[in-house]
């Protein structure tokens, strides 16, 4: 198994590497750093072409040899390639099918907020048909230690078949690295005002019994692994509060993409798609079953 990285030459490829070391650092996988370049032939048949691809591919041999000298600097062991494909998204899907990748790792957006995670096209691109999880490192990730190991493993659950199944990549990746486990439910707030309709009572009856649904579905999530893992019920918009995860809680948070579209390829959901674009730590986002 490896972890592929996109590096791209730029302060994101830097974060990506980074993070996809650290990954690598703490299941034993190989790493692999990938830049890709344009492959069609953008004018037509001909000389012009050849140069022009050939002139493409030696920019991507650039972007490499950057991520090969961010990672010597800080005594990491990668294969580094050259891929040429259509789109930057395909060829890294196509490296991570190749070598059985177990995850993809890219940077965020450079205009993004620091220590928040937004991905950039490629990674948008990715989150909406990789085969693979997909796992977003934030800006500035470059700037942690390399030496950090991945030792808290956070999963978003709810009761619904993708987060299953990221709770199963997450259990995989606890096993890997011997990080503890810790799944986060939400549920929402008790309204400050009670709508005068539906009177004070039922409401505290409905938020009871959602809240013991929660309690219940993690409790059976809990029972369902082969080792000790914590919970934690939260109360509050879920994006909101899942974001508000930082360094101090979670390494690395897990999520299911939405239960419908391609099988065994990522498909954002609307908590997917919103958290993905404001996590405080790196986020994995894990293809649905087939």
């Amino acid at each position: 198994m490896t972890i592929v990285v996109g590096h791209d030459g730029t302060d994101s490829g830097d974060d990506a590497a980074l993070l996809g070391a650290q990954l690598s650092g703490s299941t034993g996988e190989q790493l692999v750093v990938v830049a890709v370049y344009p492959e069609e032939n953008p004018i037509g048949m001909g000389r012009v072409d050849a140069e022009y691809i050939a002139y493409m591919r030696e920019q991507a041999e650039e972007v490499s040899a950057c991520g090969r000298r961010f990672l010597d600097e800080r005594g990491v062991e990668a294969e580094y390639r050259v891929v040429g494909s259509h789109s930057a998204a395909h060829g890294l899907d196509d490296v991570a099918e190749e070598t059985g990748a177990s995850m993809i790792v890219v940077g965020s957006a450079r205009k993004g907020a620091r220590r928040r995670i937004s991905p950039g096209s490629t990674g948008d691109r990715l989150l909406h048909g990789a085969i693979c999880p997909v796992a977003v490192a934030p800006r500035g990730h470059r700037e942690r230690s390399v030496e950090s190991r991945v030792t808290r493993i956070g999963v978003a659950y709810v009761d619904a078949p993708e987060a299953r199944v990221a709770l199963n990549v997450a259990a995989g990746l606890v096993r890997e690295t011997n990080a503890s486990l810790t799944l986060y439910t939400v549920v929402a707030p008790r309204a400050e005002i009670f709508a005068p309709v539906t009177g004070r009572d039922a409401e505290e009856a409905f938020l009871g019994a959602v809240r013991e649904a929660a309690r219940a579905a993690l409790d059976e999530a809990l029972a369902s692994l082969p080792f000790e893992a914590a919970d934690e019920l939260l109360e509050g918009d879920i994006v909101d509060e899942l974001a508000a995860l930082d360094d101090h809680e979670c390494d690395l948070l897990v999520c299911g993409s939405r239960g419908y579209g391609p099988v065994r390829r990522v498909l954002l959901g609307g908590v997917a798609r919103k958290l993905i674009r404001r996590a405080a730590c790196p986020v994995v986002v894990v293809p649905r079953a087939g």
